[in-house]
């Protein structure tokens, strides 16, 4: 599945093209990275596969990373589009962009976490986990590096 957007929107990979004051606006204020320093957002993006999705002014209204070691394994995380936008098909079309980078396909193991949007994912072609027993974590809510 091709990822298409919108006449009047446009995809794009190029990270110099990203709005980190619009990342960081959303991400601050999302369930899953509430109060996130602007300089974690700058380094968490920096160091991710990202795609995001402008309308024809120029604004970013949408936004998606991987995070991911470039050979076997990628997390998908961040995903948003700003609310005036939503219901378009962008957020689909990021994921599934994302999805069809070379070094992507290649990927054993993509993994992701949401609280709400299940059936965008899985009409990506993501399944819901079948033995969530073999997972771990360590969960530091609020713990964010010092600024460089």
């Amino acid at each position: 599945m091709e990822a298409t957007v919108p006449a009047g929107y446009r995809l794009s990979f190029d990270p110099a093209e990203l709005q980190l004051e619009v990342i960081h606006s959303y991400l601050s204020r999302s369930y899953w990275s509430p109060g996130i320093p602007l300089h974690a957002v700058a380094t968490a993006v920096r160091n991710s596969l990202t795609v995001a999705v402008f309308n024809g002014a120029g604004a970013q209204v949408a936004f998606a990373r991987m995070v991911t070691d470039h050979a076997s394994f990628g997390y998908l995380a961040d995903v948003f589009v700003l609310a005036p936008h939503q219901g378009k098909g962008l957020g689909h079309a990021m994921v599934q962009a994302l999805l069809e980078l070379p070094e992507v396909k290649g990927m054993r193991t993509l993994l992701l976490l949401t609280r709400d949007a299940h059936g965008l994912y899985q009409d990506c072609g993501f399944q819901r986990v079948q033995d969530p027993s073999h997972f771990m974590q360590i969960r530091r809510p609020g713990n964010y590096p010092p600024p460089p």
